[in-house]
């Protein structure tokens, strides 16, 4: 692990630590396993025709700096769900994107979508922070991961209640999604190291999915054109955020990806 994605998994760490200090894991464990309802989110994704639209509310990234940070979070995530959306992104890490588990709750009382919780989950402790605050599912980034941390960490989601979104951007790490069982698995068009963008990165990898896959391409998108392209090669979802918070009219943008025609 190098470069932007290092820096920020070491301060998450660091963070999370933190959080542990100032609030028992038992705790947090507690409110968690309180939690009764669950959204499903990737039965959401493959509901109708067509490729779903996972929307992401986020204020800003390493990568393109302040992105939304005036956005009323329940006025954005309304317009999402308006538009078509199938579900729901929310980035909560701080210190880079500016959000926090505070969006989450936001979220969750503000739509009736599933919601992922978008961070850089290294710890058990963050799946217990999620399922208490309202995540229906998580990410979990191979290459944030040792392999053990992965299995670790896969396993604890799924018996949390909490359904798991593995995130990819190479063959290698695909086959360590598919030696989980993972069955939605994303493709990360931007590369974490660098953060460069390479839309084809999904196309790549398509071919290589294990049977019965819930896929999702994430990242990049600008242009319906390139939506189209992937529905044509049967790709189920796409995340999608910085062109729906950078949008003028938000409603009608996520409505423009959201009605794509059926997957092939």
């Amino acid at each position: 692990m190098t470069g932007v994605l290092a820096r920020i998994v070491a301060a998450t760490r660091e963070e999370v630590a933190r959080r542990r200090s100032a609030v028992p894991e038992a705790e947090i464990e507690r409110a968690a396993n309180s939690r009764e309802d669950h959204r499903p989110f990737a039965a959401a994704l493959v509901a109708d025709p067509g490729v779903a639209v996972i929307a992401e509310y986020k204020r800003r990234s390493p990568s393109a700096g302040t992105i939304g940070e005036s956005a009323p979070l329940d006025e954005v995530v309304a317009a999402y769900e308006r538009g078509g959306a199938a579900a729901l992104s929310i980035l909560t890490e701080g210190p880079h994107f500016g959000g926090s588990l505070a969006d989450l709750e936001h979220a969750r009382s503000a739509s009736a979508l599933p919601l992922l919780r978008k961070d850089f989950i290294v710890d058990r402790y963050q799946l217990l922070e999620s399922r208490a605050a309202g995540a229906d599912a998580v990410l979990l980034i191979v290459g944030a991961l040792d392999r053990g941390e992965l299995a670790s960490l896969y396993r604890e989601a799924l018996t949390g209640g909490l359904e798991v979104l593995v995130e990819v951007h190479d063959r290698p790490e695909l086959a360590l999604a598919a030696e989980l069982g993972a069955t939605l698995i994303g493709v990360n068009n931007r590369d974490l190291h660098d953060f460069s963008v390479d839309v084809g990165r999904t196309r790549q990898l398509l071919g290589e999915m294990p049977a019965g896959t819930v896929v999702v391409s994430e990242s990049g998108f600008e242009r319906r054109a390139q939506v189209e392209q992937l529905a044509e090669l049967g790709v189920d979802a796409v995340l999608v955020g910085e062109a729906l918070m950078r949008a003028p009219d938000t409603e009608a943008a996520v409505r423009g990806l959201a009605a794509l025609g059926p997957r092939s």
